[in-house]
């Protein structure tokens, strides 16, 4: 395992949690006072209606300027936010569509979210969530509907306030507010290509102190996935390359639903009891048909099978959340404290033949099981006090405790009914993650400079059991995040900006899991026992500039990684593969990126990105491994043109050169999405949406090329889709709901 302290100077535990104590007392003995005697009420939320404003004119609120038109880009000392109200995207599409609809964020085919080059934390107003982390984190943000989210926050140098986990930083998705209104309805139904659709229905009722609201969903996706590799392994006796081929079909159908329900009671003016629970299920079947052949030295196909397969998979996620939330005397102080309990499960069973032509022998069944249970419990206090001087202090703790069972099965034989247990196909590997951190971020100006500096103790009690081969190992780590943010204000419409983060990517349980687990007849995989932190230094510098509606945000970026994990795949003989996480020594990246928001005339609005990211890796720890650099570039636009006051037209695009892997590259990839409103009323509106009209983003191509192994294998993902969908809202209430900047569920954020 890794040594003690990655990341940062060793620390004991016990150093952290009497730090954490140290932390936390003071604000709670100060909160405790102002409850007691308060000098002025202060209501438990925000009042629920505003007039509508002008839509050109500043509006501050929550101590953030914001611009009337809700589509601004806002912005922070240490953040920014991009509404999503009108990406129609959104409206009838996955979190994946809507994500790519935010700048600077990259989300592959897969579902694989990245921000300049790297893997992220994606948060749940301001707290993470396990629907959204580990291995299913893609298949999750691709199955779940986007139309309850409000806003998408971009952190790409979090602050301490924030989990240290994730390389390219933190995406935060801040779900729609209560409305405090009587009661209202709505409800969407839209229907796409190829038997894909997807509907849902959200509301909220209000009585006196209690207001309860709640979101149900079902989504159905269907398509065809093509697969073609092509391989070519030095063959070190002969001293030539053989080659080999394999390609393989197969049919999705995947029905998912999720439900929400919530509760915000007022105790008294000053605080709020708020709970929530959530389920959420997706149910796949596929059919999957592949062929491989190989050749000998002469270049004669000497080894050939035929693979059909039949897979039936489920995956769940129940959780409940308590929230406590008091405020006191002042704007935005105030401390939550909040436990949320998570459980995830996963089981999928596969039925398989193969029939081997060349040579010819008997055929083999082959009936395969994998199952996992994970269990999250979180204890969160969050304490935010503005002080005299424009000066802001936020104090935190949070335990968290995470633990995943994961279970192997199968069976072999030479006719369905006359299977036995396969060790190579049967493993349980258990999974522990204790972690323990406090916080401080304090915030003030410093002559014409402001500055955030915060610091964040975080220790974790790891322990692995890999119970098949009996390979055991644990590990106990402190460390220190620091973080600092400054802004310089030039003049009213500009300011200029810095910031620095240490951020840590914990490899997953399936990532550490040694046992190597067979794939197919040509191919195995297998995780890493000794696999170590990722730790990336984050410097960052920018411009920005916002006059009107015109906002211009430009930045150079430079980060220090160590020790990243990274897919190393080697030929282990006999024509047999092994894909093994490793860990790089070290690499390299930076870019300038920039961009830009406002409007063109009246009516038309314009969003710009762009991004030209540099990278240099050190493989030299690698199997044929060594330096490595190239250049790649990111861009996406949006177009909105508000044709008449009931009809919304939207073109949005965005593209991807190929990108630089430790032993080889990845083809870049774009698309071009559609969309059309028109409202019939305040009530009722028609959406169409054409997602990756030219179907360019379905194709995935990955390259692998050093002295012992060349592979190319290029992937076909079903990605063009169109939708009509209706939605119709009913109720009583103004339907206007107030502007608020809200980063995370503790509090409002500091000016900045």
């Amino acid at each position: 395992m890794r040594a003690a302290g990655a990341g940062g100077g060793k620390l004991s535990i016990r150093t952290v949690l009497l730090a954490g104590v140290a932390l936390a007392a003071p604000s709670l003995v100060h909160a405790q006072s102002q409850t007691t005697a308060p000098s002025s009420p202060q209501p438990a939320a925000k009042p629920a209606a505003e007039a509508p404003k002008p839509a050109d004119k500043a509006t501050t609120v929550d101590n953030v300027t914001v611009q009337g038109d809700r589509n601004a880009t806002t912005t922070a000392i240490d953040r920014r936010s991009y509404s999503v109200a009108n990406d129609l995207q959104a409206t009838t599409g996955s979190i994946s569509d809507a994500l790519r609809g935010v700048p600077g964020v990259q989300v592959d085919v897969q579902g694989n979210v990245s921000m300049r080059g790297s893997g992220v934390t994606i948060l749940v107003d301001g707290k993470p969530s396990t629907l959204f982390s580990g291995e299913g984190q893609a298949d999750a943000l691709q199955n779940m509907p986007a139309d309850q989210i409000e806003r998408v926050e971009v952190m790409t140098n979090p602050s301490a306030e924030f989990s240290p986990e994730g390389r390219g930083g933190v995406i935060n998705l801040v779900m729609k507010r209560t409305r405090r209104q009587v009661g209202t309805v709505t409800v969407r139904a839209n229907a796409g290509t190829d038997g894909r659709w997807n509907g849902g229905l959200s509301g909220s009722l209000m009585n006196g102190p209690l207001t309860v609201s709640g979101s149900a969903g079902v989504r159905r996706n269907t398509g065809a996935f093509d697969y073609e590799a092509e391989r070519s392994r030095l063959d070190i006796l002969g001293g030539v390359f053989l080659d080999s081929r394999d390609a393989a079909r197969t049919d999705n159908d995947n029905i998912s639903g999720q439900a929400r329900l919530g509760a915000d009671y007022d105790l008294d003016p000053k605080s709020r009891l708020s709970g929530e629970l959530r389920y959420s299920r997706s149910d796949s079947r596929s059919r999957s048909r592949a062929h491989y052949e190989g050749e000998d030295a002469a270049g004669t196909i000497d080894n050939a099978f035929d693979r059909s397969s039949e897979s039936d998979s489920t995956w769940g996620s129940a959780g409940a959340t308590l929230r406590w939330r008091r405020q006191f005397e002042g704007e935005e102080h105030d401390l939550t404290l909040a436990l949320l309990q998570d459980r995830q499960w996963a089981d999928s069973d596969t039925e398989a033949v193969t029939d081997f032509t060349l040579p010819v022998t008997a055929p083999l069944y082959e009936r395969i099981g994998i199952a996992s249970v994970t269990d999250t419990t979180r204890l969160t206090a969050d304490y935010n006090r503005p002080l005299p001087g424009n000066q802001w202090l936020k104090l935190g703790t949070e335990f968290r405790f995470h633990a995943k069972d994961f279970d192997f099965r199968g069976e072999r034989g030479a006719a369905p009914g006359a299977t036995l247990p396969d060790p190579a196909l049967t493993n349980r590997f258990l999974y522990e993650l204790d972690t323990q951190a406090v916080y401080f971020t304090y915030q003030r100006p410093i002559g014409p400079v402001t500055a955030q500096f915060g610091l964040r103790l975080e220790a974790e009690q790891m322990d692995i059991d890999q119970r098949t081969s009996g390979v055991r190992a644990d590990n106990n780590d402190a460390a220190l995040y620091p973080t600092l943010h400054l802004q310089y204000e030039l003049n009213d419409d500009q300011k200029l900006t810095a910031s620095y983060s240490r951020r840590i990517q914990r490899p997953g349980p399936g990532e550490l899991n040694p046992y190597v687990i067979y794939v197919d007849p040509f191919n195995r995989r297998s995780g890493n026992s000794d696999l170590r932190p990722a730790i990336t230094d984050s410097f960052e510098a920018g411009w920005e500039y916002r006059s009107g509606q015109t906002f211009v945000l430009a930045s150079v970026y430079f980060h220090d990684n160590r020790d990243g994990v990274t897919d190393v795949t080697r030929d282990i003989g006999g024509g047999i593969f092994l894909t093994r996480r490793e860990n790089l020594t070290t690499s390299r990246d930076g870019g300038i990126e920039a961009s830009a928001s406002g409007k063109l005339f009246e009516g038309l609005t314009y969003q710009l990105f762009g991004d030209v990211h540099w990278n240099q890796i050190d493989g030299s720890s690698l199997v044929a491994g060594g330096d490595r650099s190239g250049v790649t570039w990111f861009t996406s636009a949006t177009l909105n043109w508000q044709v008449t006051p009931d009809d919304f037209v939207q073109v949005q695009g965005f593209a991807w050169g190929d990108q630089l892997t430790p032993q080889g590259s990845r083809e870049g990839a774009g698309a071009v999405n559609l969309g059309y409103r028109h409202k019939f009323n305040e009530d009722v509106s028609l959406v169409f949406t054409a997602q990756d009209v030219f179907g360019t983003l379905g194709r995935w191509v990955q390259l692998v090329d050093t002295p012992l192994l060349r592979t190319r294998i290029e992937s076909e993902f079903p990605s063009r889709t169109f939708y009509l969908g209706l939605t119709w809202t009913f109720g009583n209430g103004s339907r206007r709901q107030p502007e608020r900047f809200e980063f995370d569920s503790a509090g409002g954020a500091p000016p900045g």
